[in-house]
C-alpha cells in the first residue's frame, strides 16, 4: 500500500510551495507528482496548443484519464506520492476514491484568499485568466478533508501542521467515502 498526500486547490494557491517544502521534511522518497511537471519538461504540446494547431478541449479528457491511470501505476508499483491536482470535472472525486481504494490517502484542502489567488495567476502568467477565480468559487464545494490549510500562513507552520495530521493516522475525507 503507497501513501498518497493528494494536495487540491485551486490554481495558483500554493500547492507546488507547500509540497516541495513537505517533500524536503517528510520520512522516506515521496514523489510530487503534477499537471505543471509534465507541462513544463515538454510532455504536451504546449506551444501547438497556444497557436491553436490542436485544440485542448479535444485532448483533455483522454490526457486526464491517462494521468489519472498513471498515478494508479505509481501506487501500485509502491510509490508514496505528494499529488497536487484541482479536482474541477464532475466524476474525479469518485475516479480517483476507486483507483485509490488500496492505498492510504491523506486529502488535503488547500485554501488562499480570492485576491491573492487573482494576483499570482496575472503574475505567473502561465494560466488562463480567470481560472483561479473559478475554482475559488467551485472546487471545495461538497468536498470533506483530512486537512485544511491557508498558504497565506507561515509555510513551516502548514507543513509541520500537515506532518501532525497525516502521522495520526486519521483518514475521515471524500475520498475515504466514497470508495465504491
Amino acid at each position: 500500500m503507497a501513501r498518497i498526500i493528494f494536495l487540491h486547490g485551486a490554481s495558483s494557491s500554493g500547492k507546488s510551495t507547500l509540497a516541495r517544502a513537505l517533500q524536503d521534511r517528510i520520512e522516506g522518497p515521496f514523489w510530487h507528482i503534477s499537471i505543471d511537471h509534465l507541462r513544463d519538461a515538454g510532455v504536451l504540446p504546449t506551444r501547438r496548443f497556444q497557436t491553436g494547431e490542436f485544440h485542448w478541449a479535444d485532448c483533455r479528457g483522454s490526457f486526464f484519464d491517462g494521468f489519472h491511470r498513471s498515478l494508479k501505476a505509481y501506487a501500485d508499483a509502491g510509490n508514496d506520492l505528494i499529488l497536487e491536482h484541482i479536482l474541477d470535472t464532475e466524476g474525479w472525486l469518485a475516479e480517483l476514491a476507486a483507483l485509490f481504494a488500496q492505498h492510504d490517502v491523506f486529502f488535503v484542502g488547500i485554501h488562499c484568499p480570492l485576491e491573492l489567488l487573482v494576483e499570482r495567476e496575472a503574475k505567473r502568467g502561465d494560466r488562463p485568466i480567470g481560472s483561479a477565480r473559478q475554482d475559488y468559487e467551485t472546487i471545495h464545494i461538497g468536498k470533506a478533508y483530512d486537512i485544511e490549510l491557508n498558504t497565506t500562513e507561515d509555510l513551516d507552520g502548514n507543513v509541520e501542521a500537515l506532518l501532525a495530521a497525516w502521522r495520526s493516522g486519521g483518514r475521515c475525507s471524500s475520498l475515504r467515502r466514497d470508495r465504491s
